[in-house]
């Protein structure tokens, strides 16, 4: 039977939990976020593999077909001027509405700011339009929502100095316009997906950190504009609907005192950056990134003697456990070298060990 989009979204909503039921997983869990990233296809041909891995889900991307057949990737080209189509995706909604998750259930459908190259004040209803587009497709797939990745891959999309009109419109007014878009885009995602989650590959803690804590005005900030479009987006959730900082600098911390203070930096410290605090202390929430071949660029990354690796088996297992505490639900597991997965569905560099250390940090959570 032929899946249209519209049909598949109907099917999503049916499956859904009751209204005053989370998606949250009751347990804290493992997801996994790589350069093995899988589009829908590949969920729907190697579910049963990805349900043997430690994950208890995955971040994924979606492409479009173009009208003379090929596919483009619509997770990085939905910020922008193209306003994207049901039909656009229709073989993406019916990968996720015939796809059994099973136990492989909290996945993500990532959701760049590419290619980003917009002007805050400039139109901006392809993109809310997208963002709409892309929570009714994560809604199909029956997992918790969006994976928000906010880094500047392309246009520098939250630096004010680098803005078109940074010379004649002063901080203020871009930091107003682009609370404006985040309130617009939250609300986009809401109308696609009510009560969905947003996990944020950085929150308010990029900027925090980049204004030394907020000692640094934010408008000297690569990402200081990042602040105001988090307040428009903290301004429009409503709802059973939470955002959540995916807080990525912690990709390479190994010790709970880490973790703590990251936790403390999030829940307290960085408030005073925060237009509501008081909405954020009740719509956000934190996770944790760990990068599993960290620095492989200048450390490589060794599948014959694992210990020599910045995460050894040991000290992943010993990272990942104490993130699992600080956490409030989350810790995602990001890797470049090594693959969880690769065409065929089996894992490419890495050794078996990688795998054994994180069932055994979740059971010693």
């Amino acid at each position: 039977m032929r899946i249209t989009a519209a049909r598949a979204c109907l099917l999503a909503i049916s499956m859904l939990v009751p209204a005053n039921q989370s998606f949250a997983s009751e347990t804290k869990c493992l997801i996994e976020f790589g350069w093995d990233e899988p589009d829908t296809r590949f969920l729907r041909a190697h579910i049963g593999e990805l349900q043997q891995s430690p994950f208890a889900g995955c971040v994924f991307h979606a492409d479009f077909v173009k009208k003379d057949g090929s596919k483009g990737s619509f997770t990085w080209q939905a910020w922008g001027q193209q306003e994207f189509k049901n039909e656009d995706l229709q073989s993406a909604f019916q990968d996720l509405a015939s796809t059994q998750f099973g136990k492989f259930g909290q996945n993500f459908l990532r959701f760049n700011t590419t290619p980003g190259r917009l002007d805050w004040f400039d139109d901006h209803s392809a993109v809310v339009a997208n963002a709409m587009l892309a929570a009714r497709l994560a809604l199909t797939g029956r997992g918790p929502g969006i994976l928000f990745d906010i880094e500047q891959y392309e246009g520098p999309l939250f630096d004010y100095k680098k803005q078109r009109d940074a010379s004649s419109k002063s901080f203020d007014l871009y930091a107003k316009q682009a609370r404006q878009r985040g309130r617009e885009v939250m609300d986009a995602f809401q109308r696609g997906y009510p009560g969905l989650t947003v996990l944020l590959t950085f929150g308010y803690s990029l900027p925090w950190a980049e204004s030394s804590d907020g000692r640094r005005s934010l408008a000297d900030c690569k990402y200081g504009l990042l602040a105001p479009f988090l307040d428009g987006m903290l301004e429009g959730v409503r709802g059973r609907a939470r955002l959540i900082d995916g807080y990525e600098r912690s990709y390479g911390y190994k010790t709970a005192e880490q973790f703590a203070v990251a936790r403390k930096t999030m829940k307290q410290d960085l408030l005073s950056i925060v237009a509501q605090p008081d909405k954020y202390r009740r719509f956000f929430s934190i996770a944790f990134g760990i990068w599993l071949d960290h620095d492989w660029r200048k450390r490589g990354w060794n599948t014959e003697d694992p210990a020599k690796n910045y995460f050894s088996p040991a000290s992943l297992e010993q990272s990942v456990t104490e993130a699992l505490r600080a956490t409030d639900e989350y810790v995602w597991i990001y890797s470049e070298t090594p693959r969880w997965w690769s065409r065929e569905g089996k894992p490419e560099k890495l050794p078996e060990e990688y795998g054994e250390s994180l069932r055994r940090a979740l059971l010693a959570r």
